[in-house]
């Protein structure tokens, strides 16, 4: 602006190094920067009073555009609201003074309407040695100024409100109280405000509280839940200034004034309250005229009342009872293990009821319910107990009329077992009397449980009642279909001419429980596997019957479900083997038949033997040695393969730390179970393997299937990190084969994965099974993950590997320089030689000779 221009020249004109003549310099510079400031409204005037400068920001903030402010008064386009006459003595005073004038706030109304409050500062220029203009600089503080009126009336509102408040409001600082308002003098029945300012709450509250803690140390730790929290609530005992006790309700909120901690009280009397409250307490406990018997007991415990109904069920007035302890002689109960057994379920849990038989004064047994509870005071400590019991001699007798509810199930309403095992005593000596046949159905549903944990038990229900009516539409009136509890079900056909007829009922059976089902905005389709057995082949009593039945129930599922099975002799034979298996494989366990063999894991690039696979095998006293897919089941079913699993991994630590000290390190691989990763300690017991060997870390490797890992779900990660934090290495086996997504790979510290020997069969033939495996190392490479192909067999399958950059392989074919670097000490003793094998999981194929230095395979191990 021109302003602008004559300013800086006036600063080039004066006398250079003096004071005023810099400040104008400096001015000018300023003017030029701030001219389209957001913040700072600049203008000035000559000394007749006309606008001389008006920047961008004026403009905004007074509604006057500067070509029409520019050379007129000023006083026509600001106009001071309050303290006029003082505004322009203070302009007066620059121009008399030549100095800036202290900021102040001013009330201004502008041309345009506006009624401001600004923060202005005055500053005189100077041109040629003489003053020439006076700027001023604005800030717009009018919100600021509406804020403090605001705040001056909540002030003065909240003022008022102390003082003509109800409750008592009382100002504590430094555990002193500063100040009170009339309502806390009335409740406190002080005469003047002198008999509490400046002393504690606490000098006003008896030496202790009712819970018994010293009203000082409470009060303490009230203050400081109040300072946590910002406000904390409570009751409390108070004495007054004249010595009356009363009960309150105290609010006290921690605040912050003038960087110092407050506390803000309010306190209401609550003794009223507190009394009716204490009525009705002792009125429930007693409950005098209940035709139950009610007890009360103290904390010790001591019974301290009884009501009339006690003294008439149990004989035992109060005079008998009162003062002494409660045991079980004197609630009735002859057995003092029982009791001590309820009372301490009841101690646990807070309260116990259950049905007893008990004893009156005079002999006579009875059967009674009984609840126990304890009963918590105002701080929730364990202050009274109180004992109901109720005679139900009649409701017991009532009982005999309802056996249909003892009898049948409560879901489906179907006979229960106890009713089964009746009817079919009656139907099996109805069939020996008559030489007849009689065939039992065992019925269990397919993956019921999956329906259960994905729909919830309300839909399993649903679909319970449904299969249980077309259960019974299935049978004659003469037979009895019953629920033996969860989703099995077993039908009794009485009287049938041959098993053909049994055979068409599990057929109907079939087909009506594969029908759709609607359940509410469910649609569901269902299978069901049967078991058969008929009397009088397969068993001449009900135990027999029932087993036999739910044997081949077990077979139908391990055949492929939705069918019936007859049970035969063969079922049988299996299940005496799996329990000679079972007993055989803890016997094993405690006297060392179990051996470990070594698979050679090879480098393509070098041949060298750079690991081994630890395999398990069984020298069964009978049956010779054993590979795992004969026992690894049965182990699994009967919980063992955690302590198989540790066996294993204790003796291949000691193998392999043997061929440490014989100066041939290899890392050492053990495979690693779903039992074993399921349970907490599997951490623990690597490490102990470690420790007790003596084996570095790093020589041990981890093996788990991609299978074991996806049924973990999102708990694997977290668990191979800790098998990691170890320093043991981890290896993804089988991988392929699981149908996990590759993106979980960055989420498992792992270090290898193998390829499925499935994948290397049919290399040549199998364009697919080439694709997966070239796949499979690319991903590997990708993460820089080792990668080890199994069930290598030939050179070509060898070449194909080294082609794609394979690191590592095992199998039949191993080559020269294998068999250079494999350390002959293998087994349990050191006596046989590496050879390959099946693994811990079952899943390798059967066992192999061991390698010639020709490459070619030698005669079956």
């Amino acid at each position: 602006m021109d302003d602008q221009k004559s300013i800086a020249a006036a600063s080039a004109q004066g006398e250079p190094g003096r004071p005023a003549e810099q400040a104008l310099d400096l001015i000018a510079r300023v003017v030029a920067a701030i001219e389209l400031t957001p913040l700072v409204a600049v203008h000035s005037v000559d000394r007749a009073g006309r606008v001389r400068f008006w920047n961008h920001t004026c403009a905004q903030l007074y509604g006057v555009a500067a070509e029409q402010a520019l050379g007129q008064p000023l006083l026509q386009l600001l106009r001071p609201q309050q303290r006029a006459a003082e505004h322009a003595a203070a302009l007066e005073q620059v121009w008399q003074s030549g100095r800036p004038s202290p900021a102040r706030d001013w009330q201004v109304r502008s041309a345009a309407g506006r009624q401001l409050w600004v923060y202005s500062s005055m500053f005189p220029v100077y041109r040629g040695g003489e003053l020439q203009q006076i700027f001023s600089m604005d800030i717009d503080v009018t919100a600021r100024r509406r804020e403090e009126g605001a705040l001056l009336s909540v002030g003065a509102n909240f003022r008022q409100m102390f003082d003509k408040s109800s409750d008592a409001i009382l100002v504590i600082e430094r555990d002193r109280i500063a100040e009170l308002n009339p309502a806390a003098l009335a409740l406190f029945d002080c005469a003047d405000a002198g008999r509490m300012l400046g002393k504690s709450l606490a000098d006003f509250s008896p030496l202790r509280q009712d819970g018994g803690a010293l009203s000082a140390q409470a009060g303490l730790a009230m203050a400081q839940q109040a300072h946590r929290l910002g406000n904390w609530r409570y009751d409390w005992r108070y004495t007054s200034c004249g010595g009356r006790p009363f009960w309150a309700e105290v609010l006290l909120t921690s605040i912050t004034l003038d960087h110092e901690f407050l506390f803000y009280a309010v306190v209401r009397d609550i003794s009223a309250r507190k009394q009716a409250e204490q009525r009705l307490y002792l009125a429930a406990q007693v409950f005098e005229n209940s035709r139950d018997a009610i007890l009360l007991a103290d904390r010790l415990p001591s019974v301290i009342a009884v009501n009339q109904a006690y003294s008439a069920t149990t004989g035992r007035g109060p005079a008998e009872m009162v003062g002494q302890a409660l045991d079980g002689e004197r609630v009735g109960i002859e057995d003092a293990e029982l009791f001590r057994q309820i009372w301490g379920e009841m101690s646990e849990l807070g309260h116990w009821q259950g049905e007893i038989w008990a004893q009156r004064r005079g002999g006579e047994r009875y059967p009674a319910w009984l609840s126990l509870a304890a009963i918590a005071d105002q701080q929730g400590a364990v202050a009274n107990y109180m004992l109901i019991l109720s005679d139900i001699s009649e409701r017991k007798r009532s009982e005999e009329t309802t056996r249909h509810l003892a009898e049948h199930d409560f879901l489906t309403d179907l006979p229960n077992r106890v009713l089964l095992l009746d009817r079919l005593s009656l139907s099996l000596t109805a069939a020996r009397r008559n030489h007849s046949m009689l065939a039992i159905l065992f019925l269990d549903l397919d993956r019921f449980k999956h329906i259960n944990d994905t729909l919830g038990h309300h839909v399993g229900d649903l679909l319970l009642k449904e299969v249980a009516a077309r259960l019974v539409k299935c049978v004659r009136a003469v037979d009895t279909v019953s629920r033996q509890g969860g989703d099995e079900f077993v039908i009794i056909l009485a009287d049938i001419g041959g098993i053909d007829q049994a055979a068409h009922v599990a057929a109907s059976v079939l087909q009506s429980i594969t029908q759709t089902y609607e359940l509410e905005q469910h649609r569901l389709d269902v299978t069901t596997s049967i078991g058969i057995s008929i009397f009088p082949d397969d068993g001449a009593d009900i135990e027999t019957l029932v087993k036999n039945a739910d044997l081949a129930m077990y077979h139908a599922k391990e055949g492929g479900r939705n069918r019936f099975q007859f049970f035969n002799a063969e079922m049988n034979a299996q299940i005496v083997e799996r329990v000679a298996f079972e007993n055989g494989l803890r016997c094993a366990l405690r006297e060392g038949q179990f051996e470990l063999e070594f698979q050679p894991e090879i480098d393509v690039a070098s041949g060298a033997t750079v690991g081994a696979e630890a395999l398990i095998r069984w020298r069964h006293p009978q049956l010779g040695r054993l590979l795992p897919e004969r026992f690894i089941g049965v182990a699994e079913d009967c919980g063992l393969m955690v302590a198989i699993g540790n066996w294993v991994l204790r003796e291949a630590c000691r193998q392999a730390r043997r061929w440490q000290e014989e100066g041939r390190p290899l890392v050492v691989a053990v495979n690693i179970s779903l039992a074993q990763l399921v349970q907490n300690n599997l951490p623990h017991s690597v490490a102990e393997a470690l420790q007790v060997s003596g084996l570095a870390p790093g020589l041990l490797e981890l093996e788990l299937t991609e299978a074991i890992i996806m049924r973990q779900g999102g708990a694997a990660s977290a668990k191979l990190q800790a098998l990691r934090a170890l320093g043991v290495g981890l290896t993804i086996d089988d991988f392929g084969t699981g149908y996990s997504r590759l993106g979980h790979l960055r989420d498992y510290p792992v270090d290898k994965l193998k390829i499925d020997r499935s994948f290397m069969a049919d290399l040549a033939s199998e364009p697919g099974d080439a694709a997966v495996a070239t796949a499979i190392i690319g991903v590997a490479r990708s993460l820089k993950l080792i990668v080890v192909a199994e069930g290598v067999e030939t050179a070509a399958q060898l070449q194909f590997l080294r082609h794609h950059g394979c690191d590592r392989y095992q199998g039949r074919y191993i080559a020269p320089a294998a068999l250079e670097s494999a350390p002959q000490s293998a087994s349990l003793d050191g006596a046989a030689p590496m050879n390959g094998a099946a693994s811990l999981d079952g899943a390798a194929p059967p066992p192999q000779p061991p390698p010639r230095a020709d490459g070619a395979e030698g005669p079956a191990a």
